[in-house]
This record gives C-alpha cells, sequence and structure tokens, in this order.
C-alpha cells in the first residue's frame, strides 16, 4: 500500500523535495552499532581496559595506548554510537522513528539537479511515469519492472561490472507535476527522491528537476569509489536528464556507434516522433 507523502508547498525547481530522512532515537549519539556489536565491543573494551591495567611498568609504551582502545571500545559498547561509523555515514545498526524514511539523518547524500525541456509537462511526465521508459535514456539502469501501479523492481549498472537492484515504491503521484518515491526493505542502495515537472510560462518549456537522496554501501568511501570508476549518482542524472532532453525534443538520442571516426549519429527510440 502506498503512503501519501505531503511535501513542503514551498519546494521550488531549485530545491530539494524530497521525504523526510529519519531522525535517529537513542542517547548518547547516533546508535549505529548493532546489539550484536555493542556486546562485543563492551566485552572485548573490559578486556583490553582492565589488562592496560596492570602495564604501569610501561605507560606510555602499552598502558596508555590500551587504555583508550578499551576505553573506546567500552563507550561503543554501552552507547551504540561508533565515531568511526558516523564520520563514514556507515554502520551496522539503524533505528528510526519514521514510517517513510529509509535513509537515517545526515546519512544521506543529496543530489538535485534541473534541466529546462522544450515540450508540455504533460508529456513528459507520461512518458517518464512509465517507469519501463527509462533505461532509455538513463544507461546505467539495465532494467525496470513495473508490477503495480505503485511498485517497481530496478536493476542498474555499479562499479567493477557489478550490478545493483532495489524495489520501489511510490509515495505520491500528481499527474504532470510531480512522482515522489522510496526503495523498500533489502535495497543494495537505499534511495529516495522526487521528479517534479515545472511547467514555465510564455512558451519556455517545462523545468524538470530531480531531487535524490542515497545511501551507498561504505558511506563516503563507497561513494568516494564510485565516482572513481564513473557510477557517481551526481553525473549519472545529470546526463540522464540531457539525453532525456534531446530524446523528448527531437525524438533521437545522439550516438557514435556505427559512425566512422566518431561522428555524431541519431539513434531514433521507437514510439517518438
Amino acid at each position: 500500500m502506498s503512503i501519501n507523502y505531503t511535501p513542503n508547498t514551498n519546494s521550488s525547481a531549485q530545491t530539494a523535495d524530497l521525504p523526510p530522512t529519519a531522525t535517529i532515537t537513542g542517547k548518547g549519539g547516533h546508535p549505529n552499532v548493532s546489539d550484536t556489536e555493542r556486546v562485543i565491543s563492551g566485552v572485548a573494551g573490559a578486556v583490553i581496559a582492565g589488562y592496560a591495567l596492570t602495564q604501569t611498568k610501561n605507560t606510555l609504551g602499552t598502558a596508555l595506548p590500551l587504555g583508550l582502545l578499551g576505553g573506546y571500545l567500552l563507550y561503543r559498547g554501552a552507547t551504540g554510537n561508533c565515531p568511526t561509523y558516523t564520520a563514514l555515514r556507515t554502520g551496522t545498526g539503524q533505528q528510526t522513528d519514521s514510517k517513510i524514511a529509509v535513509i537515517p539523518e545526515g546519512q544521506g547524500i543529496k543530489i538535485v539537479k534541473a534541466m529546462t525541456i522544450q515540450k508540455p509537462a504533460s508529456e513528459l511526465y507520461t512518458f517518464w511515469r512509465n517507469f519501463e521508459n527509462l533505461p532509455v535514456f538513463m544507461k546505467h539502469l539495465e532494467a525496470v519492472t513495473v508490477t503495480d501501479e505503485t511498485h517497481s523492481s530496478w536493476t542498474a549498472k555499479a562499479p567493477f561490472g557489478q550490478t545493483v537492484s532495489w524495489d520501489a515504491e511510490i509515495l505520491s503521484d500528481e499527474p504532470n507535476k510531480r512522482i515522489v518515491w522510496r526503495s523498500l526493505e533489502h535495497a543494495d542502495i537505499p534511495n529516495t527522491g522526487t521528479v517534479r515537472f515545472e511547467e514555465l510560462s510564455a512558451g519556455r518549456g517545462t523545468a524538470v528537476t530531480v531531487s535524490l537522496e542515497y545511501n551507498p554501501p561504505l558511506g563516503m568511501v563507497g561513494a568516494v569509489v564510485a565516482k572513481m570508476f564513473g557510477e557517481e549518482p551526481g553525473t549519472q542524472v545529470h546526463d540522464s536528464l540531457r539525453r532525456f532532453k534531446e530524446l523528448m525534443e527531437t525524438g533521437e538520442l545522439p550516438t557514435i556507434q556505427g559512425q566512422p571516426n566518431g561522428v555524431l549519429g541519431r539513434n531514433k527510440t521507437e514510439g517518438m516522433a
């Protein structure tokens, strides 16, 4: 069942229009350590700290470093908060108080990209709303399968020749204006976002804005690796909008495949004029 998400009515094409991130519950900081890991950290911290107290003859060489390590592990076990995980925007345990949020507060990476397309909002919305059309111009997508009116399954390319997949749910659908979605449980990359179609005055076309938030594996480390291997979502969204513009305005996509000396050719797409 779809959950109706009501956005901030002050959102515009220049502002991220996303479902809220989940406020992280718990005391002593972000509880980003699982219960099992907390127990292990607590036991290990107690053992190491206890051993450090016996090393009184070698305070700087042994006792101090071990004492600091033991104290760190004890803090980790007692609070469920790992500063290292927080810095990397990752963790092994995340509790939230939101029924629709899929990304814990402070751990997502936000992207907002916009482009003006010389077509009516209704035409752009209709093409995009059939999600199975999206791989036509989103090169990083391998496949999208619509399972019912509000649910779909997605497969995308990832670094090192791998793929990632997730199921998605539409949270809000305003025909010719806006689509809001989120990934569901067990997504390889939790994500949520909005695509907005804002028809401009005086025949100036339609501003299409994609607002995306995602939580890459390994947090910021995973984001850096993705960028190094050309799979960074910000670049993907920008390139996809550019290709969407080309497709909708001309009915064709630019390609150099099969062209001598890399001369720009045209790849006609079925169903487009």
